[in-house]
């Protein structure tokens, strides 16, 4: 087998869950266009039980004419975060996503403004963990509210990770924190004694 027809193998549905199982994430290389699977030692969440929320955000959300759905414009979403000049998610990780999305392992947070999608994100779920993987905002603060948002709805449904992968300013001022992979593993197996629907 060549190391082409084996990285598409892990583009399967079933083996993209069992590798979002063990903590790895795809990314494609913007160059090659090759997607490789990523597992980092050194782990990003937001902790469900002890995130910020930012005032100004509240107050922004509250004022705002935005209208938040889930799970009714997979592919905008998708689309939308790949629009930028360099991206890891080329059309290939776009179709092996579709896949995934008719077994109901991705979820989307959408955030429309006056009936237009304005900002959003998407992640992949498993039992209890929701593993976020992107989000874009075409108005301003369309892509935190839609985090608030993601947030709230894992806390309603008591999921217990929420894995962000790399920290970034944006994240960190909803309180992500970076954890060793050993930390990381034993809330996993908390997650996965968990069989909660998104």
């Amino acid at each position: 087998m060549s190391f082409k027809e084996e990285y598409k193998e892990f583009l399967r549905p079933d083996l993209m869950i069992k590798m979002y199982a063990n903590g790895a994430f795809p990314m494609a290389d913007s160059d090659t266009g090759i997607i490789n699977w990523y597992l980092p030692k050194v782990r990003t969440i937001i902790p469900l039980d002890n995130y910020n929320y930012p005032r100004s955000l509240r107050k922004f959300i509250s004022d705002s004419d935005f209208e938040f759905r889930y799970d009714t414009n997979f592919l905008s979403i998708v689309k939308n975060c790949a629009n930028r000049e360099e991206t890891w998610i080329n059309e290939e990780l776009i179709e092996a996503y579709k896949n995934l999305y008719k077994t109901g392992n991705i979820h989307t947070v959408e955030v429309y403004q006056k009936n237009k999608l304005v900002g959003g994100l998407y992640g992949i779920t498993f039992r209890g963990a929701f593993f976020g993987e992107s989000m874009f905002s075409i108005k301003e603060q369309a892509s935190k509210a839609a985090l608030i948002k993601l947030i709230e709805r894992l806390n309603e449904k008591e999921f217990v990770l929420l894995d962000v992968q790399y920290m970034t300013e944006h994240l960190k001022m909803f309180g992500a924190v970076e954890i060793e992979f050993e930390e990381y593993v034993s809330i996993l197996n908390k997650a996965y004694e968990q069989n909660i629907e998104f």
